[in-house]
């Protein structure tokens, strides 16, 4: 195991991360930026090094600075959480030519999976189900025009390298198309330094079912079922439960069993999550393979018993996979409430600021992961998000009826949040029903 681990992160993952490795016996390395000066967590690690300004750039991008605190603080391992270098195999290549092992896959692993265009190509090798559209990068706007023409509209382009809804954008017609792939080209490289887009067909009202893997660098591989994000505004996910509520068992089993031999064919070591898109018939279709470990990955913790956040430095530092696929039982429902700063009645505008009153939730199947706390200032720097809320119990309506409970408890003042948001959806007949799109939320909010 570690002696000593660099957490690459902020808030929540940061503190995620922390307590991981406390219960590992691994001391750690909190990097902040000096917007995160006086963020509680960083309290909790046994060393704090600043590297830099707020903007994300100039301290959580920053590689050479991310190193440099590696090296003065003598790390064995860097953990990069999620967001920010988590999915750049260059970052992981410079990792382990300083001799600090990323905990994640290894460069080669994430090329072939972290690239959708590349990702596609494997997934196809592996009789993965993906979607028809563009075999690679498209290269010009005639080429993009015979695609969607042979594949029929809608399509969407895509960013071939990172996510988060950036380089995004549906077509409905050719028109449309070519207005938008310079947009999505420009979007894309200045998000992630890769400009390359590619073109798929357009489900107009799918479900968003995403399957939970980890692989050991031992050649070992398990899934830990399905969790349904399809709960989406702008392609960001809002709620994520497990398991996916009124899936086919039978069609869902070998969806499963195809993700996790994806990462066992590509050689893949840490944690993965592979995300398909479902269709009314329940066919499935791969969207990607994200190459680290997600935000929602708490309701698959909470209905299998795995702790995935341990389990991925624990195969990181070369141990085998402490069960087998036999060995992986689903206990219960889980949901979770993404809790963002942003104001739902003013088009969800962030609302940065202080917190002058947190009451948190507790009882019976009631999780919090947040990083505040009365005082802390939320910065204007970063994503939104300052926690999740996840409840667990024996079925769906029994943790539906506990989110409300737990949402009532919850108070964050005087920012606003989206709490009100996710008390209204937790109302919702058709949530309840189980069977949202994730083009629902945006019609509901029309």
């Amino acid at each position: 195991m570690f002696r000593r681990i660099l957490i690459a992160n902020r808030g929540e993952i940061a503190l995620r991360i922390i307590r991981a490795c406390q219960e590992l016996g691994v001391e750690t390395v909190c990097v902040y930026s000096e917007a995160d000066a006086d963020a509680p967590y960083l309290r909790l690690a046994d060393r704090a090094i600043c590297i830099g300004p707020g903007p994300s750039k100039d301290s959580y991008l920053n590689i050479s600075r991310i190193i440099a605190a590696g090296e003065i603080a003598d790390v064995d391992a860097i953990h990069p959480g999620y967001g920010f270098l988590a999915e750049r195999a260059d970052f992981a290549a410079i990792c382990r030519d300083c001799k600090m092992e990323f905990i994640g896959p290894s460069p080669e692993a994430m090329a072939k999976l972290g690239d959708k265009v590349e990702a596609k190509k494997f997934a196809k090798a592996a009789k993965v189900p993906v979607f028809p559209g563009s075999a690679g990068a498209v290269e010009d706007e005639q080429e993009a025009v015979e695609i969607a023409a042979e594949i029929g509209y809608p399509v969407i382009i895509k960013a071939a390298a990172g996510g988060g809804g950036r380089g995004m954008r549906i077509c409905h017609n050719e028109a449309t198309l070519l207005n938008n792939i310079k947009n999505a080209k420009q979007e894309a490289l200045a998000a992630f330094g890769n400009g390359d887009i590619f073109i798929e067909k357009f489900l107009e009202r799918a479900r968003h079912v995403e399957i939970q893997v980890i692989g050991d660098k031992h050649g070992h591989a398990v899934h830990l079922w399905e969790r349904d994000c399809s709960m989406q505004r702008r392609h960001q996910k809002v709620i994520e439960e497990a398991p996916a509520p009124r899936v086919d068992r039978k069609k869902i089993q070998p969806i499963a069993e195809n993700a996790a031999k994806l990462i066992k064919l590509a050689e893949y070591a840490g944690a993965a999550t592979v995300e398909f898109l479902m269709d009314d018939d329940q066919n499935f279709y791969m969207l990607e393979v994200n190459t680290r470990v997600q935000v929602e990955h708490p309701v698959t913790e909470m209905i299998t018993g795995v702790d995935i956040l341990k389990l991925s430095i624990q195969v990181a530092a070369g141990e085998v996979l402490p069960f087998k696929q036999k060995d992986i039982k689903v206990t219960g429902h889980a949901i979770e409430c993404r809790i963002n700063a942003e104001d739902p009645n003013r088009n969800f505008m962030p609302c940065p600021g202080t917190i002058e009153t947190l009451m948190l939730p507790g009882g019976p199947g009631v999780r919090i992961d947040s990083h505040v706390a009365t005082g802390y200032r939320v910065p204007p720097n970063y994503d939104s998000m300052i926690g999740k809320l996840i409840t667990h119990a024996e079925d769906r309506p029994s943790c539906i009826t506990r989110m409300k409970r737990a949402l009532g408890e919850l108070v964050i003042e005087p920012i606003h949040t989206t709490i009100p948001l996710h008390k209204r959806l937790m109302e919702n007949a058709d949530f309840g029903a189980g069977g949202v799109d994730i083009h629902y939320l945006e019609r509901l909010l029309k």
